[in-house]
C-alpha cells in the first residue's frame, strides 16, 4: 500500500509539472515588454500578437488517509491550516506568505488562546511567528481543539485548507461545507522516517508546485539516517547499550514512566531499548515496578525535556526515586530537546537522534557538534539556523547536555 501510494504521488507530480511552472505564483514584480524593433524591415504593418495564458491544468491527489480531491497545483494563494502538526508540516514545503489565517495556540499576541506548549521550543513558530501574528483566527487549535471550526475558518476566505484531523468523514463534510479542497496530512508512527511523513511533504510539493523541494528535503532526512545507520551498523551485539528514553509527551501528560518499547531513534541508532519487552506500541506508561527492574542494567538515560517540570517535584517528594538506576549512579543521563509539542517537532525529532547516538556511541560520533548538528537540521526544514532560538527557550534548559544528577532536580 505505501508503495503504490508513493507511485502514485510520483505519477501526480511528473504531471502536475507543466502546471507548476505557469500557475505557480510570482513573486517578484512582472519584467518590462520590449517593443519589437521593425526598422529597415520594410513592413510597415505594426502587429501584436495576444499574449497566451497558460491553461492552469486540474489534477485528483490522494490525501494521506485515503480521500480523492481535486486540487489545481500552484494556483492557491490563500491557505489555512488546521489541527495538530499542519501548520508545521506547511511551513516545511509552503510559502508562509500565503497563509491567510492562523490557529491561536501559534498566535502569542493573543491573551486567550491555548499556552500549554509557550516554553517548549516549536521550531515553526520561532522561524515564522512574527507573521502569524499578523493574521486572523481560523480557530483555537491546541490538544483540547479537536474538531474544525468552520464558521472561522470561512471568515478567513481560503482557497485551500491543510489539516491534520484525520477522520474520512468529518474531512469529507468540511469539505462540502466550505466549498474548496481540503487535503489532509499524516506522518505516521515512525514520525520523521515515516514513508507518510515523506509522502505528506511530497503532496505539499505537488499542490504548490515545490516539488524540488519537498524532495529536497525527503533526500535530506534519508541521507541522515543513512549515515546515522552506518556509522553504527558494524557494533557489536554485546558492544550496544540498554538505553531507556523517558519523558515522550502523550496529550501533554509526561514524566519518567512515559516511554515507547519500540522508540524509532533508537532502532536507528542500533541501541538496545531497556523496555523492549513492554506489550503495546507508541507512547505509554510503564509501571514503577518495571522502571526500576529496567534500571538495574540500564546503561543510559534520556529524559525528554519536556518532563522536567513534572519530574522535579516527584523528584523532590522522593529523592531516592532513581537509585536502584544503573545510568543514575553512573551519571549517564541526557536531556534531550523537547519533540512534542502539539503534534511531533519533526526536525527536533532528527536533532534528537544524533543526541542519543553521540550519547550512547561518543567515539563513533565524537565529529559531532549538537550546536552545529541542530543549525545543519533547521536550515534543510526552514532556511535558517534555529539553534540558538531553540536552546534557550524556558523547557530547553539550555540546550543539549549530560545532566549533573546531583544538583539538576534540586
Amino acid at each position: 500500500m505505501k508503495k503504490a501510494l508513493s507511485i502514485i504521488l510520483v505519477l501526480l507530480m511528473i504531471l502536475s509539472i507543466a502546471g507548476c511552472a505557469d500557475s505557480k505564483p510570482k513573486d517578484t514584480e512582472t519584467e518590462p515588454v520590449q517593443e519589437a524593433d521593425t526598422k529597415g524591415t520594410g513592413n510597415d504593418t505594426e502587429s501584436e500578437t495576444e499574449p497566451q495564458v497558460p491553461e492552469v491544468q486540474e489534477i485528483t491527489v490522494t490525501d494521506m488517509i485515503g480521500r480523492e480531491v481535486t486540487v489545481t497545483p500552484g494556483s492557491y494563494t490563500r491557505v489555512v491550516c488546521i489541527g495538530a502538526g499542519a501548520l508545521r508540516m506547511y511551513t516545511y514545503i509552503g510559502s508562509v506568505g500565503l497563509l491567510c489565517g492562523v490557529e491561536d495556540i501559534d498566535n502569542k499576541t493573543l491573551s486567550e488562546r491555548p499556552k500549554m506548549f509557550d516554553g517548549t521550543a516549536r521550531p515553526y513558530v520561532l522561524a515564522y511567528g512574527s507573521t502569524f501574528e499578523t493574521l486572523p483566527s481560523c480557530g483555537v487549535g491546541g490538544p483540547n481543539a479537536q474538531a474544525a471550526e468552520a464558521e472561522k475558518i470561512l471568515s478567513c476566505n481560503p482557497d485551500i485548507v491543510i489539516s491534520e484531523y484525520e477522520d474520512v468523514d468529518k474531512e469529507n463534510a468540511l469539505q462540502e461545507q466550505l466549498g474548496i479542497p481540503v487535503i489532509t496530512l499524516k506522518a505516521g508512527p515512525n514520525g520523521v522516517f515515516d514513508e507518510p511523513f515523506k509522502n505528506s511533504m511530497r503532496l505539499l510539493g505537488t499542490i504548490f508546485c515545490e516539488e524540488e523541494k519537498a524532495e529536497a528535503l525527503v533526500k535530506f532526512v534519508e541521507d541522515q539516517q543513512a549515515e546515522l545507520e552506518t556509522r553504527t551498523k558494524d557494533v557489536a551485539e554485546e558492544d550496544k547499550p540498554s538505553v531507556y528514553i523517558c519523558g515522550l509527551g502523550n496529550w501533554g501528560t509526561t514524566n519518567h514512566l512515559m516511554t515507547s518499547p519500540n522508540f524509532i531513534s533508537l532502532r536507528v541508532v542500533n541501541v538496545k531499548n531497556a523496555v523492549a519487552d513492554v506489550e503495546g506500541k507508541g507512547v505509554l506508561p510503564i509501571e514503577t515496578e518495571k522502571f526500576v527492574a529496567a534500571g538495574e542494567t540500564m546503561d543510559i538515560m534520556i529524559i525528554d525535556a519536556a518532563a522536567v517540570k513534572n519530574i522535579k517535584p516527584l523528584y523532590a517528594e522522593d529523592p531516592s526515586m532513581f537509585d536502584t538506576c544503573k545510568a543514575w549512579q553512573n551519571g549517564e543521563v541526557y536531556l534531550e530537546m523537547a519533540y512534542n509539542a502539539y503534534y511531533t517537532n519533526y526536525e527536533i525529532a532528527l536533532i534528537n537522534t544524533w543526541f542519543i547516538a553521540k550519547a550512547a556511541y561518543p567515539d563513533l560520533f565524537e565529529d559531532i557538534d549538537m550546536t552545529e548538528k541542530t543549525n545543519e537540521i533547521t536550515n534543510a526544514f526552514f532556511g535558517m539556523d534555529l539553534a540558538e532560538q531553540i536552546f534557550s527557550a524556558p523547557a530547553s534548559f539550555g540546550g543539549y547536555q549530560k545532566i549533573d544528577t546531583a544538583t539538576f532536580f534540586n
